[in-house]
């Protein structure tokens, strides 16, 4: 999932199922804390979504949205384990390549209509029909979903997708081949079922508050693009009686500062702490700064289409622009929020993962920088006849001092020069899509707890290859792992291959560095993904 931007947490506990009269008490059942009298949470982000369309969003901030909005077969406990959704449970064939789901039967959209199996149905074909086209519509392919590769490259019609209701409260899904984390991946909101009612009626308008129907445990109140959108609590939801938080306010902030400023004056419950200014606010508000590891990646990545620059074709400026980059600099000096500095395109926090020693990743940053220059050189580039490209970000200030620290080390070391610009979210990524870059900022946060979820955006065909890196032995690889029960060995190569051909540069691993309002509980701080939902969350009384 595309991400657009870069001492724990006291009193985590497990989700309560709360009694109406625990509401009248105004306590917490379980932990028997006084609750507030207004249960709003507000948060900050720093872009506008791409979509309220689970099948259409791209992005991490629209997801947040979707699972607030929709829910799925599975959602997530506190530590990211799966937990019922729609549905309560699952078997599986003998030979692991079907998928029969019973799913329950008080779930209702926020119209009122029940939540069937021909809703998953009418949603995943609409996934990988081409007639969406939707950004994620490379998912069920990822997914293995039985002729889903056909009917994306137009081969088969939607109709022909491996996943049929047998009644309303029973679906069935075949997978070309076993895919042992397959039930993990439900919890993704391209995966989400979709009201074909809604949708035929009102076409692309379907998601506007007063048009959209929903699932979830919220449903779309208000919506003011580029400023706020407003959920509240779905009557209809199947668990509405023991959700607490009535109401989420989203704000779209693109100033960190200002967000922060804001944050300070009671405005939200929850923000990023702007990039270099973690350790003051830890020491000024250690009840407030909460930091820890996140399940994504920062990088960049080059342009590597017949139309991009012909120099970065030649791996060996690409090896040395990623190996003069001192990414302690970067993590301790420009972010200093504990990110980890990347070498490898995988984080180290991923599930059942063991970073690879990559050859560059063991050398002192003097030999690095030593290897850059050699390399530079070798490639034709000299004082003389500097190399010059476009780096490209998408706004926000914390990206652009990464950046400015980025160019100012090329410049240095290398006497490279790189004209700087940056692009609103949006344009951003169809800029990036269509391959309108030299080299451009790159974040994906794992949209599951498993490799594949970042080393599959190296295959050739995958949808968010911006780049359009190929390398033939990646893709065997990758095709290999999806059935192994233990892909370690292909995941160590195929991070092996990245090193030796630098497709993108990987800057550093994410940790989540938030101030967040100590009255806000239950955040789920040991689940790497942040797949959080607001119906888990409360807020205690001052």
């Amino acid at each position: 999932m595309k991400f657009s931007k870069s001492a724990l947490l006291g009193s985590v506990v497990g989700v309560a199922l709360l009694s109406t009269s625990a509401f009248a008490a105004g306590v917490h059942p379980e932990t028997g804390e006084k609750l507030a009298d207004d249960q709003t949470f507000t948060y900050r982000i720093l872009d506008e979504h791409s979509s309220f369309d689970p099948q259409i969003n791209e992005d991490v901030s629209g997801a947040s949205m979707a699972r607030n909005l929709f829910e799925g077969l599975y959602n997530q406990d506190n530590l990211g384990n799966l937990v019922p959704g729609v549905a309560l449970s699952h078997t599986v064939s003998d030979d692991r390549q079907t998928y029969t789901f019973k799913l329950r039967d008080n779930a209702k959209w926020s119209d009122g209509n029940p939540v069937t199996a021909g809703d998953f149905v009418y949603a995943w074909r609409r996934l990988a029909s081409p007639e969406l086209a939707s950004p994620y519509q490379w998912y069920a392919a990822l997914m293995s979903v039985k002729n889903a590769d056909e009917i994306i490259k137009g081969e088969m019609k939607p109709e022909e997708l491996g996943i049929k209701a047998i009644d309303d409260h029973t679906l069935e899904v075949q997978l070309t081949r076993p895919l042992p984390y397959f039930t993990a991946m439900t919890t993704h909101s391209s995966t989400f079922p979709s009201p074909e009612w809604a949708i035929e009626a009102h076409g692309s308008e379907w998601t506007r508050p007063e048009n959209i129907v929903s699932n979830g445990a919220y449903k779309l109140a208000k919506s003011v693009p580029q400023e706020i959108s407003v959920l509240e609590r779905n009557t209809q939801y199947w668990d509405n009686e023991n959700t607490i938080i009535d109401k989420v306010e989203v704000l779209v902030i693109n100033d960190e500062n200002v967000a922060l400023t804001r944050y300070l004056a009671g405005e939200m419950d929850l923000t990023d702490a702007p990039a270099g200014q973690f350790p003051r606010l830890q020491k000024e508000y250690p009840d407030q700064a909460v930091v820890f590891p996140r399940l994504c990646s920062y990088y960049y990545t080059f342009n590597q289409r017949p139309s991009g620059p012909e120099e970065f074709k030649d791996v060996r400026v690409r090896k040395a622009l990623s190996y003069a980059l001192d990414r302690r600099v970067i993590t301790d000096a420009v972010l200093q929020a504990g990110q980890f500095p990347a070498y490898t395109f995988t984080p180290a926090v991923t599930a059942g993962f063991e970073v690879p020693k990559v050859d560059f990743s063991g050398w002192s940053q003097r030999e690095r920088d030593a290897k850059a220059k050699e390399l530079l050189k070798a490639a034709g580039f000299t004082k003389d006849n500097p190399l010059e490209f476009d780096l490209v970000y998408n706004t926000d200030e914390g990206h652009k001092k990464v950046a400015i620290a980025m160019t100012q080390m090329w410049k240095q070391k290398l006497d490279v020069k790189v004209n700087m610009s940056n692009m609103e979210w949006k344009t951003f990524l169809n800029e990036r899509k269509n391959g309108n870059f030299e080299l451009a900022r790159g974040a994906w946060c794992g949209d599951y707890n498993e490799a594949s979820t970042f080393l599959d955006l190296m295959e050739t065909e995958s949808g968010y290859n911006d780049g359009k890196f190929s390398n033939a032995e990646v893709d065997q690889l990758l095709s290999e792992a999806k059935s192994m029960i233990n892909p370690q060995p292909n995941y160590t190569r195929i991070e092996e291959i990245m090193a030796n051909e630098m497709p993108v540069i990987p800057i550093y691993h994410y940790t989540e560095d938030y101030m967040m309002n100590p009255r806000l509980k239950n955040w789920p701080i040991k689940n790497a993904e942040q797949n959080w939902y607001a119906k888990n969350l409360y807020k205690v009384a001052k």
